[in-house]
């Protein structure tokens, strides 16, 4: 059997040489299952690769090692002996981010060297991954550092979220620029996403990410990018009640035990951009499901308070963070079969997440949201969390708050992966969810705790109720980019829509760039589990055409297919959820047409039920037209989008 997958599939190719004092060959090739990717790895002089796509390479000489207790793992390397690997298998995630099922296909090489320690190659027809694994003695080690360069063969340009330090909520624009453009000192958060060769792109990511700190990039003043970790922590000091910064660092990036894997280093390649939607191979990379029992998760859509300023009128009480104000969010979620509420900033006394404000009565209200069947979800500083966190919890559940938001996190260091896990953890013990802002890097673990269920990292809309930071140019890159980490909490929703010329950031009554029907878009394009409504139920109560679409649109898919687009230009997809189907279409600032093609669709007649930008949207953003109609598989379509405009449907039959 072993001799027939060696055949079959071309897994490992020894290149070079042969055996010398027992040694395995120096030179080797793995090959993805449809033989599109292949990593060529050299182990003569370190450990080297270069990754080929359709016979253009586009890495080479790329290398990596590790400073083990002073000792560099993947220097003078000495390969004991090679193990070849095929899997293929169905997986079924606890939550359904982008399908139902996921093909788990990879070829794999593990090569162990001389010192206790391995190096494993996988190549997936997504991409191509590496990890260290160790074998030492010691019960306690620590890292001082791991080379990670990734050496692209041309001066590509880079989608590049470039960050002022390590201290950050990572919601960074990511911009086109050359690699060889980038200063060695700028940094940026993942992914970092390279124009390759033929309109290839190259997704560097990474996952499994445990008691290790979070992987960052930096130019190299050439062709590549070189990966870089915030160091351990030695001493913190709190600003406020939510800045908790980093005032001494060790010499060392972690902590650790001897015998573990590390962290996967990922290169998602796609043939087209519009395939990076669809990519789950951070996904398939994270470490499986910890929890026995995942009934209880529930996904779904969330009315949020803080965006719109708890801004809501036309009743007879004085609005704010107060019961009677959260009993309306509870009415409107209620109305509209919307599973979840956030409580945000205001509803505890900062300093105390067990002390809530007199304004509140929270045992009237959690009554309240049970006889409406609305859970409750509350925001949390993440310190002042930690600080009480079995207490806060057991009183959460006690009160019966399905999941906690939180945020202000703002690092990546061992000690804050550390903390994501716990959180996690602890919450599924309570039957909660958890949402984390303030950091990117739980994106990457929501495999292996399903109830995390969404995560921030994101130059999201709240940026719109300050500056000109979310326009369509930004959203309509984000999906290409952001969200091939997972889930992405933009907080979509937005009643009030502008156009360039109009719009202004007014904080306590917000609006978005672009139009309306941009907004609804992204509730089929961007990848949320757990997906805001963010504006005031009181302006959704005057759109009831809106909420169709918004009260209908799940947050879970079973399966979605890219259909087009072009990172920082326009976006299509359309997505699956039972028997219906759901269309979202987005543009940057540049109005421009498209064809969709409905062969996605299964045998028969469907009503399809579509959101179109207005013939005066690119004047008045608010301004669409709903258009009933019938479609089948052999419908092609055209759509026309204003500038900042959208296009969203809901096909049933």
């Amino acid at each position: 059997m072993k001799n027939i997958v060696w055949k079959s599939v071309l897994m490992v190719i020894p290149l070079l040489g042969l055996a010398v004092n027992g040694r395995a060959q120096a030179s080797y090739a793995l090959r993805s299952p449809d033989k599109r990717i292949e990593v060529r790895i050299r182990t003569a002089q370190g450990v080297r690769y270069d990754v080929v796509l359709k016979g253009v390479a586009l890495l080479q000489d790329s290398s990596l090692s590790m400073d083990v207790d002073h000792k560099v793992l993947g220097h003078e390397v000495k390969v004991t002996g090679s193990k070849e690997r095929h899997s293929d298998q169905m997986l079924e995630p606890v939550v359904r981010q982008k399908f139902a099922k996921i093909r788990d296909n990879f070829n794999e090489l593990r090569l162990d060297m001389e010192g206790g320690y391995a190096v494993v190659f996988r190549a997936y027809n997504e991409g191509v991954a590496y990890r260290f694994e160790t074998s030492l003695p010691a019960e306690q080690v620590k890292i001082y550092g791991e080379e990670a360069n990734f050496r692209f063969t041309s001066n590509f340009v880079v989608f590049y979220p470039q960050e002022d330090s390590f201290f950050s909520h990572n919601e960074r624009k990511y911009l086109p620029q050359l690699l060889s453009n980038i200063n060695p000192a700028f940094l940026a958060t993942l992914p970092a996403v390279v124009d390759a060769e033929g309109g290839a792109k190259v997704a560097i990511a990474e996952s499994d990410v445990e008691e290790y700190p979070g992987l960052w990039l930096h130019g190299t003043g050439g062709n590549g990018l070189s990966g870089t970790f915030p160091p351990y922590p030695l001493k913190e000091q709190l600003t406020g009640d939510r800045d908790f910064r980093v005032v001494e660092s060790a010499d060392y990036i972690a902590v650790t035990t001897g015998k573990r894997t590390f962290p996967w280093r990922v290169l998602g390649i796609t043939d087209r951009d519009a395939d990076l939607l669809t990519n789950p191979l951070v996904w398939l990379l994270e470490k499986p499901s910890q929890l026995q029992d995942t009934s209880w998760i529930k996904p779904g859509k969330v009315a949020w308070d803080w965006w719109n300023d708890n801004n809501v009128y036309g009743v007879d009480f004085k609005a704010g963070v107060n019961t009677q104000t959260y009993k309306y969010y509870i009415d409107f979620a209620a109305k509209y079969g919307l599973p979840y509420i956030i409580l945000d900033e205001g509803w505890y006394k900062l300093g105390n997440v067990l002390e809530v404000v007199p304004e509140i009565n929270m045992e009237e209200l959690m009554a309240y949201a049970k006889q409406k069947n609305v859970g409750v979800i509350l925001w949390v500083i993440w310190k002042t969390l930690d600080d009480q966190l079995i207490p806060a919890l057991d009183q959460y559940q006690k009160w019966g708050i399905k999941g906690i938001k939180v945020d202000f996190m703002q690092r990546s260091d061992q000690l804050l992966i550390n903390y994501y896990h716990k959180v996690s953890r602890e919450t599924a013990k309570r039957h909660m969810l958890v949402d984390f802002h303030g950091d990117q890097k739980p994106a990457t673990m929501t495999r292996t705790w399903p109830n995390l269920i969404s995560t921030e990292g994101v130059r999201g809309m709240e940026w719109s109720k300050w500056s000109a930071e979310t326009d369509p140019d930004h959203t309509v890159t984000l999906p290409f980019t952001r969200m091939f980490l997972g889930p992405m909490d933009f907080t979509p929703g937005a009643m009030l829509n502008a156009q360039k010329a109009s719009f202004r950031p007014v904080f306590s009554r917000p609006m978005s760039e672009g139009t309306r029907c941009h907004q609804l878009a992204m509730y089929v394009v961007f990848e949320s589990p757990l997906q805001m409504l963010s504006d005031s139920p009181s302006n959704y109560l005057r759109e009831p055409e809106a909420m169709e679409f918004l009260a209908a649109v799940p947050t879970e898919w079973d399966e979605s297919k890219a259909l087009d687009g072009r990172i920082g230009q326009y976006v299509a997809i359309a997505r699956r959820n039972g028997a219906d189907w759901y269309v979202g279409a987005m543009t940057n600032w540049t109005g421009r047409e498209l064809e969709i093609d409905f062969s996605f669709l299964p045998e028969g007649n469907f009503q399809m039920d579509a959101y179109q930008d207005g013939v005066n949207a690119d004047r008045m953003g608010s301004d669409y037209k709903l258009v009933k109609t019938q479609v089948t598989r052999a419908t092609k379509l055209k759509i026309k989008l204003a500038p900042g405009g959208g296009w969203a449907a809901r096909i049933h039959r």
